[in-house]
């Protein structure tokens, strides 16, 4: 044979079944650009340049090149494997005719090389063209200035060559595999080779329920968004695991509920769809689990980033309060109870000053706070002895001391109080207890627990809930636990005064403000070690929040797009596989006396029951998973439900209509196969 024969005969079976292959080469297209645009923005730089947050979004950006590597590997295996189950046929009358194993192995070579080299070739093409349009997108969203300059990453063309000339690799060993290990009549008849019918395993359906039913437990359930952000992880593996046992073994369950129901089973539209989404249900089971979890990772994805993106200004108000934080950890208590205050207030109103402007609003106060385990009135700091138990972190709670003279100054009171008596305002927890313990050390009557709250700059700051405890005289209060340290030996109360303000000063100028205040430490305390500084600021901060929040909206559209593409790729060859199988028992239904109206409601019957299944688990999974994603958008300092609320809406319905849309053009494809028309 001439070696020219084996290109021929690969690219006419790629031509003939063009089918089957144009979505596939389409989506190799659609993945090469993905991850080609991730590494041409991590590479290029205008991101590294970026003054503020770039070490973050390139962090994110990283991460989400592993993940579109992955799942491109994942998507297009399972992709590669249906293509091979429909080429069987094909490849075992090669085989009869004489052609042997190693012959057939250089026609899936050559296969591979030519849609590879397509893939390749196109999707680099239009992901240099569209590179840099991404590239400005994401400045836009990060507020960055916007450079247009054009450029091609040498690194991002080698990378990608790489990892998809893996892919590809991996996808021609499979192919190989499954021809090597066949026999001639096995490959003819693979198309033809049916399932055994399943049976309705209750066991592993009522295993999928509870498994289920805990996932989503865990998720309405959990309180402290430090557990929520371990949980989530625990929930989502439990959700999947669930998710596959019942598309594989519950629906077929449910599908012979419905044949014992006589009234509904017994009807010409419901008789032919129910009996064959049960014999299939094993095989539809995984790619209907597939799709439901896809669908909820895009939802989860683009819901909670966008809830994070468009809501920066409402987390940087919660985060920092006023204009500029100041705070003076002071590690000897004769510092803290002495003059350093003091010292520190002058500096400021004087550096403020020199800007030409004024402090107005101020916060000022004496604080000392400490993590413990809470139960009933008993804080438990004895954990901190030796090592933080995972299991005692939904119960973590930071207390916040703070003397009455300081809260009233601040909140325009008087209150009083008496030795051993106390205030509790909780904040992200609850508290309703007569009495607060800390251990054996000290003990507070709590008088009153108040609902107003004037230090948030400072509970913001601790992802853990807090209860702020204002007390009479916090020296002699404390005293007890001044001399206690952790299990590492440092300090357990962390002692500061806090100084937080609002300015005159112009907001351009306040970044600049706040590092000058920071660099008091050298001119004040420069021969105190036990003195530190730390200073923050809002509008120094801006960009931070804009990069780490644009970066994170960036990468979850990029990946919703790469697994939207895959859950129509899974869609279709589902679709076009059952019209296959279908063709053949429809025309003889049709030969039997089955009218085509009653043939296509059954169709219509089947396609709606399969199709929108999907659709609805994952918005049972999006519903439940709601309060458990709203506490984990607490520890970025997001607590706006009604955003999360209306852009979770939002998103799912912007969802569900595309998602209506693919269905329109597979299920005709599905009709096209079916009914005849020829390809």
């Amino acid at each position: 044979m001439k070696f020219g024969l084996y290109p021929k005969l690969a690219f006419e079976g790629i031509k003939k079944n063009k089918r089957l292959y144009i979505p596939y080469i389409l989506t190799c297209v659609g993945m090469i650009i993905m991850y080609y645009i991730i590494i041409f923005i991590q590479t290029d730089k205008a991101i590294a340049n970026l003054p503020l947050g770039a070490s973050g979004v390139v962090m994110v950006l990283e991460l989400g090149g592993w993940v579109v590597a992955f799942f491109s590997l994942l998507f297009l295996f399972y992709t590669n494997s249906f293509l091979m189950r429909r080429r069987k046929k094909e490849f075992g009358l090669y085989n009869i005719l004489g052609m042997g194993k190693f012959n057939l192995a250089r026609i899936i070579f050559w296969e591979t090389v030519i849609i590879a080299v397509i893939s390749l070739v196109t999707g680099l093409a239009i992901g240099i063209a569209l590179a840099k349009l991404a590239e400005l997108g994401l400045l836009n969203l990060l507020n960055a200035d916007i450079n247009y300059t054009v450029s091609i990453s040498m690194q991002g063309v080698f990378m990608t060559l790489a990892v998809f000339g893996v892919i590809f690799l991996i996808l021609l060993l499979n192919s190989i595999r499954q021809i090597k290990f066949s026999t001639a009549m096995s490959l003819l008849k693979s198309e033809n080779t049916g399932e055994k019918p399943p049976k309705a395993n209750w066991f592993w359906g009522v295993s999928g329920v509870i498994i289920l039913a805990v996932a989503y437990y865990i998720a309405i359930t959990v309180e402290n968004p430090i557990a929520a952000m371990l949980y989530f992880f625990l929930a989502v593996i439990m959700v999947i695991i669930a998710t596959y046992i019942l598309m594989m073994t519950g629906s077929v369950v449910f599908c012979r509920i419905l044949q014992k129901n006589k009234r509904y089973y017994y009807k010409a539209n419901h008789f032919v769809s129910v009996s064959s989404m049960a014999y299939r249900m094993k095989r539809n089971g995984a790619g209907l689990a597939s799709i439901c979890i896809l669908a909820t990772m895009v939802l989860v994805m683009i819901s909670s980033t966008t809830c994070l993106y468009f809501g920066v200004e409402s987390t940087l108000t919660a985060r920092y309060p006023k204009d500029i934080n100041f705070d003076l950890y002071c590690a000897d208590v004769n510092d803290f109870y002495g003059t350093a205050p003091d010292e520190a207030r002058e500096a400021i109103l004087q550096k403020v000053s020199e800007y030409g402007g004024e402090i107005t609003d101020v916060y000022d106060y004496r604080n000392v706070s400490f993590e413990g385990s809470i139960s009933g009135d008993t804080l438990d700091i004895s954990r901190y002895f030796n090592s933080i138990a995972p299991s005692e972190i939904s119960a973590m709670v930071v207390l916040q001391f703070v003397p009455l003279d300081d809260y009233n100054a601040i909140m325009g009171t008087r209150e009083t109080l008496e030795p051993g008596e106390a205030f509790a305002i909780p904040y992200r927890t609850e508290f309703s207890e007569d009495e607060l313990k800390v251990n054996d050390y000290v003990q507070f009557k709590i008088k009153k627990v108040l609902d107003d709250f004037a230090f948030g700059a400072d509970a913001a700051m601790d992802a853990v809930p807090t209860i702020v405890v204002v007390v009479s005289d916090m020296r002699e209060s404390l005293s007890p636990l001044e001399s206690i340290a952790d299990f590492r030996g440092a300090q357990l109360m962390s002692k500061k005064w806090t100084y937080n303000f609002d300015t005159t000063v112009d907001k351009d100028k306040q970044a600049e403000l706040n590092r000058e205040i920071r660099n008091l430490k050298e001119s004040l305390f420069a021969d105190n070690e036990k003195i530190r500084i730390k200073t923050e600021s809002r509008e120094a901060s801006r960009d931070d929040y804009y990069s780490m929040f644009g970066g994170l909206f960036y990468i979850a559209i990029i990946l919703s797009i790469v697994f939207i593409i895959a859950a129509v790729l899974i869609i279709y060859y589902k679709q076009i596989s059952e019209g296959y199988e279908d063709r053949a028992r429809f025309d003889i239904m049709q030969k039997v006396g089955m009218t085509k109206r009653e043939i296509k409601k059954s169709i219509n019957s089947q396609l709606l029951t399969v199709f929108f299944l999907p659709l609805a688990a994952a918005g049972l999974d999006l519903a439940f998973a709601f309060p458990m994603i709203k506490r984990i958008l607490m520890v970025f300092n997001l607590n706006n439900p009604m955003l999360f609320a209306m852009t979770t809406l939002i998103s799912f319905a912007v969802f569900a209509v595309a998602y209506t849309i693919v269905y329109k053009i597979t299920s005709n494809a599905y009709y096209g196969i079916v009914s005849g028309i020829k390809e």
